[in-house]
């Protein structure tokens, strides 16, 4: 049997290491097409390999076959393997770190060309959405080229799975378009109590019915302030009748946190009262409920439903999540950038809430980076005091498989988010040194952003570091 191995000597890897990162833009990355997939097994080996739902892998490797994952395991196991079943296969290693795609859980692609926005730093919400409706009103934006080059922009930064929450339908196809998984949600926002009744659920139902699939689609009512409670309360019930995910902006503001000093009613009460056309008027007549009470009466929450920010939550808000199997995509970045506090990551660990990670849209956040995230997410959650020595490992499963549970797709035959045998091959290469597994994951969590040397999508490799390029050339021979 005939192979041929693609491998850097060590002498070469070792200068990148001690290169700068890469001087690529991400506006200069180019993505490669969808290729129809080989008869030649292709096998991606690394200095680590980190399946996420088993133990890391030192000299670890991934065979691939028809866009699946055949085999995880050590480089000498899996060729043998191979080997012994006479199949010819093509080797690309490099030493450094194979992980599975990375999941942003909640971003906007269509707000890519607003990046002026996200950029710059606010005091809270009114300043940001100043300078938000500065640029959205006196811009003309053409969403489907903003949302592709969104997609694009996430798959050179290792994004192979993407909860994108579009507003405009031009923007519904990006995912689609670009070959990413995930869900595209469909965002609904601005619907009061009446015209709610009168046109409501027809308007959304033809929404849904022309967004292209594949991937999933799915329903996000913007926030508890941004719609009435009659949608509010409708909407889930649309979305599981068609069995569609569910995802929400939760405790994202100030005006979302529980005022114990302002409580005036139960609140199962009080939401069926007259006063009850919407949180924010019930807000204004003294109910000093948080916003994930409210939506938890409305039936918002559940395993189907994940929710982003998180950031103003009590310790009864976080519980109700965790009863619900509701996961949080944690977004630090933009929370930082629009001027909020930090999300209690320390709390949410300790309680083990379901947690992802988004970087949200380029109006709110520097890039679309997850890894950026993940980073500040680290730094977070030991200023809040969490001390243990899992925090790196546990910030990793945040965005892959964290993000695969909050959208659905961690079992099943379309699961992603980790490196098993059957699982999608959605994968991740970081030019990040390693040494010991637990040090090479503590500096990739800190120190892996804009280090992905490439992206494999179903087994495809759509996005590589010009440098590391000729590792992905050549055929078995």
């Amino acid at each position: 049997m005939r192979w041929l191995k693609l491998r850097l000597m060590h002498c070469a890897v070792q200068a990148m290491h001690n290169s700068p990162m890469s001087t690529v833009t991400p506006d200069d990355a180019q993505i490669r097409p969808i290729s129809p997939h080989s008869d030649v097994v292709q096998v991606y080996s690394a200095g680590l390999v980190i399946p996420i739902t088993a133990p890391s892998v030192l000299d670890g490797a991934i065979a691939v076959i028809d866009g699946r994952i055949e085999h995880v395991g050590s480089r000498d196991w899996v060729l043998h393997a191979l080997k012994q079943a006479g199949r010819s296969f093509v080797e690309h290693h490099v030493d450094g770190v194979l992980m599975p795609g990375l999941v942003n859980a909640h971003t906007h692609l269509q707000y890519t060309g607003m990046a002026e926005v996200g950029a710059k730093r606010y005091t809270g919400f009114p300043s940001w959405a100043q300078a938000f409706d500065a640029v959205y009103d006196h811009t003309e934006f053409d969403w489907k080229a903003e949302a592709a080059r969104g997609a694009r922009l996430s798959i050179r930064y290792g994004t192979t799975s993407a909860a994108d929450v579009v507003t405009d339908p031009e923007a519904a196809g990006a995912l689609h378009d670009l070959g990413l998984h995930g869900v595209a949600y469909w965002e609904v926002m601005g619907w009061s109590n009446e015209d709610w009744a009168a046109r409501g659920p027809a308007s959304v139902n033809a929404s849904l019915d022309a967004m292209p699939t594949p991937p999933q689609i799915g329903i996000s009512p913007h926030a508890p302030y941004s719609l009435d409670a009659e949608p509010l309360l409708d909407l889930p019930d649309l979305a599981r009748r068609r069995n569609l995910r569910l995802h929400i902006h939760l405790g994202e503001s100030h005006s979302e946190a529980e005022w114990k000093e302002g409580r005036t009613a139960q609140l199962d009460d009080l939401w069926r009262s007259g006063a009850s056309t919407s949180f924010t008027e019930m807000r204004s007549l003294g109910g000093g409920f948080s916003a994930t009470q409210f939506v938890d009466q409305l039936g918002v929450l559940g395993p189907d439903c994940h929710v982003a920010h998180g950031v103003y939550m009590t310790a009864d808000d976080r519980r109700r999540l965790r009863s619900r199997n509701t996961a949080v995509a944690l977004c630090p970045r933009s929370n930082r950038v629009i001027g909020l506090d930090a999300p209690p990551v320390a709390a949410y660990l300790n309680e083990g809430n379901l947690l992802a990670v988004g970087t949200d849209s380029l109006s709110s956040s520097p890039s679309l980076d997850v890894m950026e995230d993940v980073a500040l997410l680290y730094k977070i959650a030991r200023a809040q005091g969490y001390g243990e020595g899992d925090l790196a490992r546990r910030l990793l499963h945040t965005a892959t498989l964290g993000g695969a549970v909050a959208l659905g797709l961690s079992t099943g035959s379309q699961r992603v988010g980790q490196l098993q045998s059957g699982a999608v091959a959605d994968m991740v290469f970081f030019d990040v040194p390693v040494t010991t597994i637990v040090d090479t994951i503590e500096e990739l969590v800190q120190t892996g952003a804009s280090r992905q040397i490439a992206t494999i999508i179903v087994g495809n490799l759509r996005w590589v570091d010009p440098r590391f390029s000729d590792i992905f050339e050549g055929e078995a021979q």
